[in-house]
């Protein structure tokens, strides 16, 4: 069977990024270094061209393909947790070094990817068979920046929020643009999801 490997795009930074994540995760390496034979529009012969990597027990490209190629949110990571202290750990990990918080579980690293930071529960939460339990705990994710896994199983339990809030509101907003930032810390809870920086 063909084997299907996402190739992140970097302008030179693919042997750092790859060793950026590969530090985050266990079950996690560098497989290989790949050094160009030729001069190409990115480097020089001699330069890192690619770097296979495994994250989390996955098999990644990462490809130093030169500037003008912005990752955008099309495309993102989704990394589910075991609990709050893994959703923490990874959270920060990923911010360091100039990552920025998003909404609802999302954030961009410091390489401009994408990344979903998910607790295991919230995926089951939202299928639950009961809609009304379902529809709390999202609408109750629509207003966190990181995901707090206490407080969406006190909106499993029927407490809190009660019905369609701003999280809704925020939410639908996730098609808007702006030109930077709609939120100034982690904490504040007034960022549209998913607008461009």
């Amino acid at each position: 069977m063909p084997d299907v490997t996402p190739c992140l795009w970097f302008d030179r930074e693919a042997e750092e990024a790859a060793r950026f994540y590969t530090s985050l995760l266990p079950d996690s390496r560098i497989d290989e270094i790949q050094r160009s034979p030729a001069d190409w529009p990115a480097g020089k012969a001699g330069d890192v061209v690619m770097v296979t990597f495994t994250v989390g027990g996955r098999r990644f490209l990462a490809l130093n393909g030169g500037g003008g190629q912005p990752a955008n949110f099309a495309v993102s990571l989704s990394v589910e947790c075991r609990d709050q202290a893994e959703v923490d750990r990874l959270w920060d990990g990923l911010l360091a070094g100039g990552g920025q918080p998003i909404q609802c579980g999302w954030l961009r690293d410091r390489y401009g990817f994408a990344w979903q930071v998910v607790p295991e529960m919230l995926p089951r939460l939202i299928s639950d068979p009961d809609r009304a339990k379902a529809r709390r705990v999202m609408e109750a994710m629509f207003d966190m920046v990181k995901l707090d896994v206490a407080a969406l199983e006190k909106a499993a339990a029927g407490a809190g929020r009660g019905g369609p809030g701003e999280g809704a509101r925020h939410f639908s907003s996730r098609n808007e643009r702006s030109t930077g930032p709609n939120r100034t810390s982690a904490g504040s809870r007034k960022r549209r999801p998913f607008t461009s920086s």
